[in-house]
């Protein structure tokens, strides 16, 4: 079993067993149990301490191992089933029935920390004893304080050595295409990618934030025109992403005007080749007649689709010939890539600022980067390596000029084709993922590599992998320490795509900015409380992002959902200003109180005996496995819905009453009938407030004192 001491990584301290093996001698136990083998960390996690004995107990009835009892008792969602369950199957006991074998640990469990178990069928239910629950667990709260619950010994090389080298993370993630509007659509990559990054910190891992711009391409030949022909230096200078997207919708919308034609003889010329050679009629099922024969070709269709043929290749000809809005695009972004400088001249200007524009919004939310890259940055040299790679290798071919990859050739017909580089020579962001993909293993040596992108791309990322695996070492070394996270989409309030060429985008700038003004107009209500806000606009600004990140993470990350801002807004139900009234709360009791935070870790916590209390504390005792569960998982709604369980555990302790003196509040501080109560209650609610603030923290929110 790894028990470290001592301090976190971050300096903050842990229970060491000292003090932990001090307050289990006053139940007259003995040191704690180790297993060999047994991953448990019982100076971070009072349910470890637990744990540690309800093992051993089940050891001794079953003769069954440690490690494989360790794997099968788990933690409830639900506190009613028990603090701890073991479903008695996981035992893998051969010849012994599950129930029989349950009743038998049950009767035979004898422990001070647990009460007597509940034999539940193939169950066994171990309830925690209030008191004992209580002193370890708030003391472990007001001890370890920031780090309670987060567990630095999972990122390293050697579990429970914490002298030994830190595992090395790269998460990608955010990246939008530069002097495009940052949009509800990039939040749900960039909050994610924020998420994931704290979460492995907290674990222990040297983890990289990095944002790989979008920053090369056609689009920007594109963009150019648009700027020269609807272009304002005055209103670029004022509001950058603003006026480069307006330039960037006004610049497509004529593009699609010009392309219209072409586009309509096209449809016409796909739709008759359909009708020239259809799909095979799937063989009919026993018993059912067969399909009737696709009518017979005509002479007059074959004509027709000769003329609509020759009239598409007229137009496309005089489009290249004119030349259209998408030749010179393209004709552009060709000079961009052979350095010519007056083609790269507004690029550069358009690309710098529109990361400081980024830089303004990622603030906001929480968000910094430790590497801002981009497409632009790949190094040519190793873009050509690449593809000389993917040719020796036979993993690319020629095709009509260009050159693909058709992964069917190579054991995945599901990936199908991709384009690595276009008949003209300039090569496709395919090309350059796999060169950044190489450079990053190369600069970093990294562990593990998280690309957080959205389900759109699940193919382009499987081709992505797939590629590198096939080009064999170091590609393939650095591919199989890199995964995918992908995430649904956020939709409009009706459910409708957002597109940022059609203009039809949520900008996430004006969305906060209406909550802002929404959150900031419910806050001037209370004018007493209003008074006393430090900054009652940035704390507006803070509730506003909270109630947008809280929605996002309502979910689990594959779900799409709607961008609803009346419902995120709301302080009714599990919302983010919701999080943030019940962290404010306990701030202003403390403040009320008047007891330093120093007298509470020495309070007497047997003293907390009301139900509800004792429910909020055993709560309290599971956000450790709470952490390392969304560790497993990677879920922010894992951390969400806990927090919202516990919450709802903290506001019934206002409410408690002892009905049989007088309905007095039980679990008030204001009236606790002695100063001991009272420290004790304070130290509950601090441990709660404690609790909420880093859970809130690991999700990217700022909580609030004041509101």
């Amino acid at each position: 079993m790894a028990v470290a001491r001592g301090a976190h990584v971050d300096g903050s301290t842990s229970l060491d067993m000292d003090q932990i093996t001090s307050q289990l001698s006053t139940l007259g136990l003995s040191n704690l149990p180790t297993f060999p083998g047994v991953q448990l960390y019982p100076e971070y996690n009072p349910i470890d301490v637990h744990r540690s004995y309800i093992i051993e107990q089940i050891h001794k009835s079953t003769g069954v191992e440690p490690a494989i009892i360790n794997q099968a008792v788990a933690w409830t969602q639900d506190l009613k089933h028990g603090d701890l369950v073991l479903p008695v199957p996981a035992l893998r006991q051969k010849g012994t029935k599950p129930d029989e074998l349950a009743q038998k640990i049950a009767n035979e469990f004898e422990c001070p920390l647990v009460k007597k178990p509940t034999a539940d069928k193939t169950f066994v239910r171990f309830f925690f004893e209030p008191g004992p629950l209580a002193s370890l667990t708030l003391k472990y709260i007001l001890n370890q304080k920031d780090a309670y619950g987060f567990n630095p010994h999972l990122g390293r090389e050697q579990p429970g050595d914490l002298q030994s080298k830190q595992k090395k993370l790269i998460v990608e993630y955010s990246s939008p295409n530069i002097a495009k509007e940052f949009h509800t659509g990039h939040l749900r990559s960039t909050i994610i990618g924020g998420f994931l990054v704290k979460l492995y910190t907290a674990a222990g891992w040297d983890a990289v934030s990095m944002n790989y711009l979008g920053d090369w391409g056609k689009q920007y030949g594109m963009l150019s025109q648009g700027f020269e022909k609807y272009g304002s230096e005055e209103q670029l200078q004022k509001d950058p992403i603003k006026h480069l997207n307006e330039v960037y919708v006004k610049i497509n919308n004529d593009n699609s005007e010009e392309q219209k034609p072409a586009k309509k003889l096209a449809e016409k010329k796909d739709e008759l080749e359909k009708t020239k050679t259809p799909p095979k009629p799937k063989k009919p099922a026993k018993g059912q007649e067969a399909p009737p024969e696709p009518p017979k070709w005509t002479d007059e269709q074959e004509q027709e689709l000769q003329s609509v043929t020759a009239e598409l290749e007229k137009v496309q000809a005089e489009l290249v010939a004119k030349p259209s809005i998408d030749e010179k695009a393209r004709q552009f972004f060709k000079r961009m890539v052979e350095s010519d400088k007056d083609a790269l001249r507004n690029w550069e200007k358009f690309r710098n600022l529109s990361i400081e524009a980024y830089k303004e919004m990622y603030s906001r939310l929480n968000i910094a980067f430790d590497d801002y890259s981009g497409e632009s940055t790949v190094k040519n040299e190793d873009m050509d390596k690449t593809a000389s790679i993917l040719e020796q290798k036979g993993i690319s071919e020629d095709s009509k000029g260009a050159v693909i990859v058709d992964l069917a050739k190579h054991g995945a017909p599901k990936l199908g084709k991709t384009l690595v580089k276009k008949r003209d020579g300039t090569s496709l962001y395919l090309t350059r993922d796999i060169a950044a993909n190489y450079e990053r293993f190369e600069k970093y040596a990294f562990d593990k590599m998280i690309y957080v992108i959205a389900s759109q791309q699940d193919v382009h990322v499987a081709q992505f992998f797939k590629i590198l695996s096939l080009m064999g070492p170091p590609y393939k070394d650095a591919v199989e320490k890199c995964e995918h996270v992908t995430f649904g989409m956020v939709k409009d309030p009706k459910g409708q795509t957002m597109s940022t060429r059609k203009g039809t985008v949520v900008s996430l700038a004006d969305s906060l900015d209406a909550a802002k003004e929404f959150m900031h107009n419910v806050m001037k209500k209370n004018e007493d409380k209003y008074a006393q806000v430090a900054d009652p606009e940035g704390t507006a600004d803070t509730l506003a992002i909270s109630a947008i990140m809280v929605q996002d993470y309502s979910g689990k990350m594959i779900n799409n959902y709607n961008f609803d801002m009346e419902r995120m807004t709301s302080f009714e139900g599990d919302t983010g200003p919701y999080l943030q009234y019940s962290h404010a709360r306990v701030c202003s009791m403390e403040r009320k109180a008047g007891i330093p935070r120093s007298q509470l870790l020495s309070a007497d916590f047997s003293l907390i005996t009301a139900k509800e209390g004792v429910e909020l504390i055993r709560s309290l005792a599971q956000w450790p496995d709470v952490f390392l569960n969304t560790y497993r998982t990677r879920e922010p709604v894992t951390v969400l819905t806990y927090l919202f369980k516990m919450t709802h555990l903290l506001s019934s302790c206002y409410d408690a009453k002892d009905y049989e003196n007088k309905n007095a509040k039980t679990m008030s501080v204001m009236y606790a009938e002695s100063e001991e109560k009272k420290r004790a209650l304070m130290g509950l609610y601090d441990a709660a407030r404690q609790v909420l603030g880093n859970g809130m923290r690991l999700l990217g929110l700022t909580p609030v004192e004041r509101m």
